[in-house]
């Protein structure tokens, strides 16, 4: 927070809560489309639907493929920066990090980015936590409910606190 470029940050903040407002009120998915689009940077392609509430706290590092789903009560935490490939589901109250702090005391206002990928045709269960720094590979299940703070591989189920590896997908 002590850092010279934090006063954009904030500046960006926020617009984006201001536009998560209307986003949050908007009466149908391409409103909320056309919202999340201004709040991101760029436009949400047409065959992606989100349902509200969502929320971010930055909006402008998500990047969001086509024809992706997202269930409604999600939260986004992208200072790290968040990619969602195409073909991918993201279930109810599913929150996704990329951003943590040091544990040690003088350091714990230090933010700490790790950018998270979630690969094509994924699929993120009801009330999963993705941890920043992951990538969840090309067709993967995450178990609702599951804690993610490792890679995913390809064509795996992982669920559990933590995530591991419950399955191979054939």
């Amino acid at each position: 927070m002590d850092d010279p470029q934090y006063g954009r940050i904030r500046h960006i903040v926020n617009e984006t809560i201001k536009l998560s407002n209307q986003l949050n009120m908007a009466s149908d998915v391409d409103e909320i489309r056309a919202c999340l689009s201004r709040i991101i940077g760029r436009e949400v392609h047409d065959s992606t639907v989100v349902f509200t509430p969502f929320h971010t706290n930055f909006g402008k590092h998500i990047s969001l493929g086509r024809n992706v789903f997202i269930n409604h009560a999600c939260s986004f935490l992208d200072l790290g920066c968040i990619t969602i490939e195409d073909d991918v589901m993201i279930g109810p109250r599913v929150n996704i990090t990329s951003e943590n702090h040091p544990v040690e005391v003088p350091a714990q206002k230090t933010l700490v980015p790790g950018p998270v990928i979630i690969r094509r045709n994924a699929w993120i269960g009801a009330g999963a936590t993705i941890l920043p720094g992951v990538t969840v590979g090309e067709n993967a299940v995450v178990a609702a409910g599951a804690v993610v703070n490792r890679d995913v591989p390809a064509n795996t189920v992982v669920g559990g606190i933590p995530a591991k590896q419950l399955k191979i997908i054939s």
